[in-house]
């Protein structure tokens, strides 16, 4: 025992913590509602073809919402927790203040609650909702691993585990490594910024202020000039309200046109700039600039299984929450 004991001590601290989450994440299973709720997926579908019919532009913010979960504290529906009097939870910390879609998934939770009550966790509602929402988008379906628990604790400061959209390719890497995720799985999931738009305020420091000079001239190197002009007719350095495409013209459709930006250097954020900056990444990048589709589908379907699976609450762990925006009240 004391030998095994050392062996685990010797051990590179990511290869423990990948170790500890293939652990967790083989107890979840394709299917695990079969028995206890056999038609959740279906429910869920459902929901999401009558919401993302009238509201298309939500399957972006749904999408992001499963991976601002999942990159704090793991997939335990934390970030889906309001705060209370004595806490302030992770929904209202600055990166997540732009999120959105907390309605569509009580939505969602209340349909399946009132099929099967206390069965269904919010924590897998956030996984099936942002594999629907790729796939209504004209993205890859593929199967949900379930069988999460929903955690009780929710806190803002932790949000500073969430890549950042200023982050250069060291910190990014080390994000994701982190998680358990591989250089692969970040250049696949930056892919995501397909769907959606985001605030000016996330990326206008590159327009204007990137090293602090505060001037026209002060733009980030990396941003292709001719997209500048573009851009700051959008956004000036202290607007907090308009949005912009992530992907021009394609921001409702799930496919490889991201690539292609950032390609050009055009990517919105300087995280995506920075994804030319790696050997690996780069590749990956120019190879799906040319549009494979099925493969980039693929590799999407993978990654989203990978991140799903990351510090996951099963068995005992956690609880099945009544409603997603507050824990059970402990009798």
């Amino acid at each position: 025992m004391a030998s095994k004991t050392l062996l685990v001590l010797l051990l590179p601290f990511n290869l423990v913590l990948f170790l500890s989450i293939l652990a967790e994440a083989q107890l979840l299973q394709v299917g695990f509602y079969s028995k206890t709720c056999p038609n959740v997926e279906d429910i869920v579908r459902k929901e999401m073809t009558e919401i993302l019919s009238v509201a298309p532009s939500l399957a972006g913010p749904l999408l992001r919402l499963h991976f601002h979960d999942c990159f704090v504290r793991g997939c335990d529906g934390s970030v889906l927790l309001d705060s209370t009097k004595n806490n302030v939870a992770e929904k209202e910390a600055d990166p997540n203040k732009s999120l959105r879609g907390f309605g569509v998934i009580e939505r969602v939770k209340a349909k399946v609650e009132k099929a099967c009550p206390n069965t269904v966790s919010c924590a897998d509602i956030l996984a099936l909702v942002a594999r629907d929402a790729v796939w209504l988008s004209k993205g890859p379906s593929w199967p949900v691993w379930t069988g999460r628990r929903d955690g009780r604790v929710s806190l803002a400061t932790e949000t500073k585990q969430l890549p950042s959209p200023n982050a250069n390719i060291t910190r990014l890497i080390s994000n994701f490594a982190a998680k358990g995720l591989s250089v692969k799985d970040l250049a696949v999931l930056s892919g995501g910024h397909t769907l959606g738009t985001s605030h000016c305020s996330s990326f206008s420091e590159r327009l204007y202020n990137f090293t602090g000079k505060d001037n026209l001239h002060d733009v980030d190197p990396a941003l292709d000039k001719e997209y500048v002009p573009k851009l700051r007719a959008r956004c000036s350095l202290t607007d907090n309200t308009t949005i912009v495409e992530m992907d021009p013209g394609s921001f409702r459709t799930f496919d490889t046109s991201y690539y292609k930006y950032v390609a050009k250097r055009r990517g919105l954020f300087h995280s995506d700039a920075s994804l030319l900056t790696n050997s690996e990444t780069k590749a990956y990048v120019q190879r799906h600039a040319d549009g494979l589709t099925a493969e980039f589908f693929q590799d999407f379907g993978d990654s989203m299984i990978n991140m799903g699976n990351v510090a996951v609450l099963t068995g005992n762990q956690g609880e099945i929450r009544k409603k997603c925006y507050v824990v059970n009240k402990i009798n």
